[in-house]
């Protein structure tokens, strides 16, 4: 989340230490999503979690917005369809992500999410007309081939035809490569959209447009119920921490670039899989362990070839 108003000259352009202190809080912003998210739903479901968190976070963002008297016109969307497609598009990959959080350990999770990216670099020469490098075709085979041990299946030795004999992909796994694809559609929207709009009033219509879609869905299926005050709690904490993440995440990207910033962000999935084993005795299997470093590696092939591509061009 960005403030409604910055001024381009408060904060230096370029201050790595000061990227590295904010990629800290949004490292602690996810894992605290991921916690407070699997915590709320022991008692609610995952579409009550999502409603009670656009609700909550579209609160606060009004109540930033009244308190720094930004002008209400500055709030409008230049890409109004793409903005509502980015809203149905990143609620799915949410859902799916949440629910995954209760079927599958926290860290493979996070390691099935990080092949996002990857995604972004099939699918952006199919929708935005960008060119399939031979460096972006090797980075997604990497990561996919990563995400392929990720899930390989308990007892199963190091065969294919094993592998192949044993796969039965579990609906936690399926949910979150589905949420990889979907928010690799969002960072598609996002590319387009930040042409013309700001990324509060990106972050703001996404709540805005979440929240009745939330309603709706939970009205047609298991009906809204608070739980108790503890559920409410994890669920305002989820919402704030995804507020809190989207802040410290932006702040990072506008105080260095994202060749020092995005090596941070692979720091989740190894504080996941400690914060997995601390408070749900989560074990850390070694097929785990092996693809999320190929689904890392693969992210950071593919920054590099892009940093490479843009210090040539510019040469």
């Amino acid at each position: 989340m960005s403030s409604p108003s910055p001024s381009p000259a408060s904060a230096p352009t370029h201050d790595p230490r000061r990227a590295a202190l904010w990629m800290v809080g949004a490292l602690l912003s996810f894992s605290l999503i991921a916690i407070s998210g699997r915590e709320a739903m022991r008692s609610i479901g995952a579409l009550e979690l999502l409603f009670w968190r656009a609700a909550i976070g579209l609160v606060v963002l009004v109540a930033i917005h009244g308190a720094l008297r930004g002008p209400v016109a500055g709030l409008k969307s230049g890409q109004p369809a793409l903005t509502a497609g980015r809203a149905v598009v990143h609620f799915g990959a949410q859902y799916a992500w949440m629910a995954a959080l209760t079927l599958i350990p926290l860290v493979e999770v996070f390691a099935l999410e990080f092949t996002a990216p990857l995604w972004v670099a099939v699918l952006a020469p199919l929708l935005l007309g960008e060119r399939l490098t031979p460096m972006r075709a090797l980075a997604a085979a990497i990561g996919f081939a990563g995400a392929l041990v990720v899930i390989w299946p308990p007892g199963a030795g190091p065969s294919p035809a094993e592998f192949v004999s044993r796969m039965t992909l579990g609906a936690g796994s399926l949910l979150a490569l589905a949420s990889g694809i979907g928010f690799a559609l969002n960072v598609m929207a996002v590319r387009r959209l930040t042409r013309t709009d700001r990324p509060f009033v990106l972050l703001l219509w996404m709540h805005l447009l979440q929240l009745p879609i939330a309603a709706a869905l939970v009205a047609a299926g298991p009906g809204l119920a608070l739980g108790d005050a503890r559920t409410f709690a994890w669920a305002a904490v989820c919402a704030a921490g995804g507020l809190c993440a989207h802040y410290a995440l932006s702040r990072a990207f506008k105080l260095a670039d994202a060749i020092v910033v995005a090596p941070m962000d692979f720091l989740r999935v190894p504080l996941i899989a400690a914060v997995g084993a601390v408070l749900y005795a989560e074990p850390l299997r070694l097929p785990v362990a092996i693809g999320a470093a190929g689904i890392l590696a693969a992210n950071g092939l593919n920054l590099w070839a892009e940093r490479r591509a843009a210090r040539l061009s510019r040469a």
